[in-house]
C-alpha cells in the first residue's frame, strides 16, 4: 500500500479545508469523517479545528444533511431496512440521536412493508415457487435480516407472498 504524502504544512488550516472541500463534492461526509481523513493525511490539530469550523460555518459540513443523504441512498437505491440503515450511520461516526431521529422520518415516508416486498420481490426474481421449499425460505429470511429488517417483519412478508 502507497503511503500518503504528507502535506507542505500540516498546519495550514487553509489547505485542509479545500482538501476537504475536493471530497465533498465527491459525496456527503460527516464531521467525524473529514477531520478523521485529514488526520491520515498528516493535518494537525491545529489545521483541522479552523478548517471544519469553516466548513461547518458555510454549511459545506452537515450532519443532518449526510445522514439523511446516505440513508436515502440505503433505503432506495440499495433496499436497506432500518437496523441496516441505521448501522451504516453510526459507522460513518452520525451522533446516535441524530441518527434514530433520520432512520424515523425516512421509515415515517418510506413504508417499511413495501420496502420488503421489492427486495424480496427482487431475490425471488419473479419465482415464488422459491418459497415452498423449507431451506429456501430460511436463506431469504436470513438474506432479509441482513438487510437490516426486523426477523418478524421479514418472517411476514414471506408468509404473505408464499400464501399467494
Amino acid at each position: 500500500m502507497k503511503t500518503p504524502r504528507p502535506p507542505e504544512d500540516p498546519d495550514s488550516s487553509k489547505a485542509a479545508y479545500f482538501r476537504a472541500l475536493r471530497w465533498l463534492t465527491a459525496r456527503e461526509l460527516s464531521e467525524a469523517q473529514v477531520r478523521s481523513r485529514l488526520a491520515e493525511k498528516g493535518y494537525t490539530e491545529i489545521a483541522i479545528t479552523p478548517a471544519l469550523e469553516r466548513l461547518i460555518r458555510d454549511r459545506a459540513v452537515d450532519d443532518r444533511r449526510a445522514a439523511t443523504a446516505v440513508a436515502r441512498t440505503e433505503v432506495r437505491v440499495r433496499r436497506h431496512g432500518p437496523h441496516r440503515v441505521m448501522g451504516k450511520l453510526i459507522a460513518m461516526h452520525i451522533d446516535r440521536e441524530l441518527a434514530k431521529e433520520v432512520v424515523r422520518e425516512l421509515f415515517g415516508e418510506e413504508d417499511e412493508n413495501a420496502l420488503i416486498e421489492r427486495t424480496l420481490e427482487t431475490r425471488l426474481r419473479g419465482n415464488p415457487e422459491r418459497l415452498k421449499d423449507p431451506r429456501e425460505r430460511r436463506r431469504i429470511l436470513a438474506y432479509l435480516v441482513r438487510q437490516g429488517f426486523s426477523a418478524s417483519a421479514a418472517s411476514t412478508a414471506i408468509r404473505n407472498k408464499s400464501k399467494r
